[in-house]
């Protein structure tokens, strides 16, 4: 079932451009937005919440209004006991407005497909989304797939599981911090991603500019990149250093800039 969203504060000055931080919540979805000039909308990925995976490009707000999205079930916002991409790509569509840039990483790169063809967004960049679905028969991405039936259910345990799989090398604190143990229970929420069914023709004929961004770390993830590459008619770039963490990569943010002053 869709919920409902409705906006409660807004961060706009009379002219339409956001001039400091200030939180907003809709039902179920804490945003905050930060910056001046067009929006940017950030979706994010697993575990880690949108404070979290995009703090790198909290700079970027001299030059864009940052529309930086904690997705529901993450917190702040209160935990769920399943997080669907559809549901949520319903949400997010409904936070786009007119002329928004909308950009997604891993997770948030899969709802972000998905609303891009429920809204048509200014732009799209999605960075190593796990569409596994649109590369199934590739050897790396069955072998990625065939590891998930033995991840552990507890937040630890998955934790040290997934993150070195897509790439991370964090070094887990013991205990937990609330908020990384919380942003596991969601990732334990999440319907699998590779179920999600991406309307590539769809999205191809959109007349909007596409970025692909990769790490070049791992062989599943650049295999999903690029079928959406061809498929979409898309930029790619690929950005090592930081893994599975594309927003963290060096250069990450001029790249980023450069595509969205053009798009």
């Amino acid at each position: 079932m869709r919920r409902e969203h409705t906006r409660v504060c807004d961060s706009r000055n009379p002219h339409g451009l956001a001039e400091i931080a200030e939180p907003c919540t809709l039902a179920g979805m804490h945003v905050e937005t930060l910056g001046s000039g067009p929006r940017l909308v950030l979706v994010h990925g697993s575990v880690g919440n949108g404070a979290v995976t995009w703090s790198e490009q909290r700079p970027l707000a001299e030059r864009f209004t940052l529309v930086v999205v904690d997705r529901p079930g993450y917190p702040p916002n209160s935990p769920l006991e399943r997080i669907d991409f559809e549901e949520q790509a319903d949400e997010i569509a409904d936070l786009l407005e007119p002329g928004d840039h909308l950009v997604g990483h891993s997770y948030g790169g899969v709802i972000s497909l998905l609303a891009a063809a429920r809204k048509v967004p200014r732009s799209l960049t999605v960075c190593e989304p796990p569409a596994f679905g649109v590369a199934r028969g590739h050897t790396a991405v069955e072998e990625f797939l065939a590891r998930f039936p033995e991840a552990p259910g507890d937040p630890r345990g998955y934790l040290e599981f997934f993150l070195p799989l897509v790439g991370s090398e964090i070094k887990l604190p013991d205990p937990l911090p609330p908020d990384l143990e919380a942003g596991a229970r969601a990732a334990l929420a999440e319907r699998p991603p590779h179920e999600a069914q991406i309307p590539l023709d769809e999205l191809a004929a959109a007349p909007y500019s596409k970025l692909v961004t990769s790490g070049a770390h791992n062989a599943a993830f650049d295999a999903v990149c690029d079928v959406l590459e061809e498929r979409l008619g898309a930029k790619r770039a690929v950005l090592p250093g930081a893994g599975h963490s594309i927003p963290r990569a060096p250069g990450f943010n001029d790249v980023l800039a450069e595509f969205l002053t053009r798009a």
